[in-house]
C-alpha cells in the first residue's frame, strides 16, 4: 500500500504538531497538562493509560504513557456542523510519555488540520476559523507547559 502523500515532505505545522518537555514526574506532568488544558478552554472528557493497559493485558513492560482527550464543546459543535466525519478523530489528544524518570514529553497533533489535509473537512472560511481557534488554544496551552525544549524526537 502506498500513501497518497509523502509524510517526509509535510511540515509539522501543516498538521499542527506541537511538543514540550516537562522536567517533573509522570503523574505531576499529567496533572499539569490537565490543569493547563482546562485553564485555556479545553475540557478532558476522556483519559486513559495505554501503558497500564498493555502492561496488564500483554505484559508489554511499557514506560508510562498517558492520553488526555481534550475538547472544547463549542468548537466541537461547530466542527460537527461542518462535517460529521470529524467525530472519527475526536477528541483532540494530548499525549504524555516518560522519556526518562523526571522527564516527560507532551505531544499533540491537530485533528482539525489533519481532517483538512485528508479531505475529511471542507476547505471554507468556517473551517479555517475552527483551525485558527483550536490552534490558538493549543498554542496557549503549550506556552504554559513550562517546557525545557520543543525539539522533535521519537
Amino acid at each position: 500500500m502506498s500513501l497518497p502523500i509523502d509524510p517526509e515532505t509535510i511540515d509539522p505545522d501543516e498538521f499542527g504538531e506541537k511538543q514540550a518537555v516537562l522536567e517533573m514526574d509522570h503523574e505531576e506532568a499529567i496533572e499539569h497538562v490537565r490543569e493547563v488544558c482546562t485553564d485555556v478552554g479545553f475540557g478532558i472528557p476522556v483519559e486513559f493509560s495505554p501503558s497500564e493497559l498493555l502492561n496488564e493485558k500483554v505484559d508489554a513492560d511499557r514506560d508510562p504513557y498517558y492520553v488526555l482527550g481534550a475538547c472544547n464543546p463549542e468548537i466541537a459543535d461547530r466542527a460537527l456542523d461542518e462535517t460529521l466525519r470529524i467525530g472519527g478523530l475526536f477528541p483532540c489528544n494530548m499525549i504524555i510519555w516518560e522519556e526518562e524518570p523526571g522527564r516527560q514529553r507532551v505531544y499533540h497533533a491537530s485533528i482539525m488540520k489533519i481532517a483538512r489535509l485528508l479531505g475529511m473537512a471542507p476547505d471554507n472560511d468556517e473551517w479555517a476559523d475552527i483551525v485558527d481557534t483550536t490552534g490558538d488554544l493549543t498554542a496557549e496551552a503549550f506556552d504554559r507547559f513550562d517546557s525545557v525544549e520543543t525539539d522533535v524526537t521519537d
